[in-house]
């Protein structure tokens, strides 16, 4: 198989269940490596009993590892050429949604990591700059271009070559739970010498359950204290390409003239 298509879950089954509907009209063939952080809520038995469907590999761990772990462990079940690690509170909404992020990596000059949701510009401390967010989101994507240049790609959906990955390192695991890991690794990807890129392909994100609902691992205060720890984390691990802003001159006075918009 090419492509693997990476999912860390922790309970939370109808939003697993309705990203993985969501991929029945996907173009092209992938197959679907899973990890399961302890989930008590039927996601074992739905991936050990399902129907016929994408190649699966599927790891259980006996508690909850957090995110950045097991994208890690995810990432080591494929013996694919290309993962794609999605979030599981994701669908995608245009059927050739994976073959566009291909397409971004592999066309000329091809991209490092693409994904569907970034920031073209970051400030010192790490922080996205607002009107500098682009996104593929149903309903309130905001991109110019089927490709743009962005210098962080959120982590909500990230592509790229196993190989790229397994030379940088994987993912900063020094991050701890949740926070900072795409940053991270899209700075890592640029560090290298490769361009991070988004791609417009609609997509819905139901967002924040799986971290902060009522049934996420860890309480808001404790989410909140470990978000900040991390942007530190990254602000001084990468102190010397901060602040870092992709766009040409011209780009950035016309963003700075237009007006303001919402972005997810």
């Amino acid at each position: 198989m090419t492509v693997s298509l990476v999912l860390a879950v922790y309970n939370q089954l109808p939003l697993t269940r309705a990203c993985l509907e969501s991929l029945r009209t996907t173009t092209g063939p992938f197959d679907l490596c899973v990890v399961d952080n302890g989930s008590t809520d039927g996601t074992e038995a739905y991936f050990t009993e399902r129907p016929l469907g994408p190649p699966l590999r599927y790891q259980r761990n006996a508690e909850n590892v957090g995110l950045i772990r097991a994208l890690n462990q995810g990432a080591r079940l494929s013996q694919s050429e290309y993962l794609c690690l999605l979030h599981n509170d994701t669908e995608m909404r245009d059927p050739q949604w994976l073959a566009r992020l291909r397409a971004a990596v592999e066309g000329a000059p091809g991209a490092g990591l693409a994904g569907l949701h970034g920031a073209r510009r970051l400030r010192r401390d790490g922080r996205y700059v607002g009107r500098t967010i682009v996104s593929s989101l149903e309903g309130r994507g905001n991109l110019r271009a089927p490709v743009t240049e962005v210098a962080a790609v959120d982590g909500v959906c990230l592509f790229l070559r196993r190989a790229l990955l397994e030379s940088v390192g994987g993912f900063d695991e020094g991050y701890g739970f949740f926070h900072g890991y795409d940053r991270d690794l899209s700075f890592a990807v640029r560090e290298a010498g490769h361009r991070c890129v988004v791609v417009q392909a609609p997509f819905l994100h139901h967002g924040g359950g799986t971290r902060t609902g009522a049934e996420a691992p860890r309480p808001p205060e404790r989410d909140l204290t470990e978000r900040r720890e991390a942007l530190a984390r990254f602000a001084q691990k990468w102190h010397h390409r901060l602040p870092s802003d992709v766009r040409r001159l011209p780009e950035r006075v016309r963003d700075f003239l237009s007006p303001s918009r919402a972005r997810g």
